[in-house]
């Protein structure tokens, strides 16, 4: 049932690793998935922590979810939200928005920890434009389930008859796992595009072992089992495609010449900057923008 294999690609976000999975050359998407990364696991010393300083976005949805450390969100509608280890992060980009995501002041000056993930959701075309907002969720927004050695949490769409409160734009699962070693999980069904990431530990899927830091893309029939090898983190994600999408930098649309227009507002500062985190920004690279087909 495995499609392919992708192994993340460590990247360094200036002191700071990811593992970048999503976009792969030749798998670009899963479901409405545009952007898949791992972010750490890292620890930082007295006196330093994250500083992904304001950036703007378009066309997508971020979804922020840790497993541990916390930092703080800080957007252009206002808003600032501290997030912690198993809470979602969720915003919308639609027409336009920046934020910037930083280690509190408090946490930086003792030392920090941060470990968890970040997906970009391509919105559906009649939803690229739509106003920008931004929602945090925990608790029984996320529906869970324990039983055994597995532990499971959706973090947005629907799957297994429940569906999180988290508000998303196309058909879509997105889970999070905790199994011990011998536990078994199926994915759900119903949904043409489906994968795995390992965070943590080794499993097995369609007679294939799998180690942390790989996505297993699966066909669309059937219903693919993991078996923990290990104790292990596992990233469920999936949903029904939702067309190509075009990716520059942080900006995501299925029309080229919005990226443009995109760039082009951000270098000239006709987007809005994040009322208390506006003293500075990061450029727009100088990489060639998407071209049409």
């Amino acid at each position: 049932m495995i499609e392919l294999v992708i192994e993340g690609r460590r990247r360094d976000l200036g002191g700071f690793e990811v593992g970048r999975v999503l976009p792969f050359p030749t798998h670009r998407m899963v479901g409405p998935f545009v952007f898949f990364d791992h972010m750490g696991p890292a620890t930082f010393a007295p006196g330093h922590g994250l500083d992904v300083r304001p950036h703007p976005h378009i066309g997508l949805s971020t979804v922020t979810y840790l497993l541990k450390g916390e930092m703080t969100h800080r957007d252009s509608l206002g808003v600032k939200q501290v997030i912690r280890p198993g809470e979602v992060n969720w915003m919308t980009a639609g027409r336009g928005i920046v934020h910037s995501e930083r280690t509190d002041p408090s946490l930086r000056a003792t030392g920090a920890v941060m470990h968890g993930l970040q997906a970009w959701v391509a919105l559906p075309e009649e939803s690229e434009e739509i106003d920008p907002g931004f929602f945090h969720h925990e608790g029984a927004d996320l529906p869970s389930y324990e039983t055994g050695g597995l532990f499971a949490r959706l973090i947005a769409g629907e799957a297994y008859g429940a569906k999180a409160s988290v508000e998303t734009h196309s058909p879509m699962f997105y889970i999070h796992w905790n199994l011990k070693a011998g536990t078994r999980a199926g994915l759900p069904t119903g949904y043409a595009e489906r994968a795995i990431y390992v965070v943590e530990g080794q499993i097995e899927a369609d007679g294939q072992t799998l180690i942390a830091g790989q996505m297993a893309i699966f066909q669309p029939e059937g219903q693919p089992v993991v078996t923990a090898m290990s104790d292990a983190v596992v990233m469920a994600l999936g949903g029904e495609p939702v067309g190509k999408r075009y990716l520059w930098w942080n900006l995501v649309s299925s029309r080229p010449e919005r990226i443009a227009q995109a760039k082009a507002d951000w270098e000239a500062g006709r987007f809005i900057l994040p009322p208390d985190d506006k003293a500075e920004w990061i450029p727009a690279p100088n990489d060639p923008l998407p071209k049409a087909l």
